[in-house]
């Protein structure tokens, strides 16, 4: 039952900014990355965390170190983060990763169609996807107050 409010709560919280069914399927990902191709196939059966950023956006890059923590701290649980840059020059956005220090996977969506599956509506802007590869939510923007509620999801999910 704990688990079912807790799912709940965050589908509401964020379903004002989702504009997918609750577990629908999440759009396929086929991007260069920094190691080859990207897929969300390589990453079924894990808790995803799909961040879309540009080296140009302020809550982008505060929220890199938490991005970097959740992925240090939750990896051995099945649980990844894949950030997806929205940059037209790869420069800037290889510029801003050297500079943050990223552990996770970055794949990099330069003409914006990933961006456009996922309805983008404002950056950053991050969907957590279950081991299913099924939308849990989205959120929009990034700020120190969601952080306990997005760690408590994800955790939620990876108890699943």
């Amino acid at each position: 039952m704990k688990k079912l409010i807790s799912c709940i709560l965050f589908v509401s919280m964020l379903s004002a900014h989702n504009s997918f069914a609750a577990l629908a399927q999440a759009p396929e990902i086929d991007l260069p990355g920094m190691n080859g191709r990207v897929t969300l196939e390589q990453f079924k059966g894990k808790v995803v965390y799909l961040d879309f950023w540009a080296s140009w956006c302020k809550p982008c890059k505060k929220s890199f170190p938490w991005l970097r923590d959740l992925e240090r701290n939750m990896a051995d649980q099945g649980f990844e983060v894949l950030a997806v840059n929205l940059d037209k020059d790869r420069a800037l956005a290889d510029e801003f990763i050297k500079a943050m220090d990223v552990n996770f996977t970055v794949a990099f969506d330069e003409s914006g169609d990933i961006a456009s599956e996922y309805k983008l509506k404002g950056m950053p802007s991050s969907y957590l996807i279950d081991r299913d590869g099924k939308l849990y939510g989205s959120h929009i923007g990034f700020r120190e107050k969601d952080k306990e509620k997005l760690e408590q999801s994800i955790r939620e999910l990876l108890g699943k």
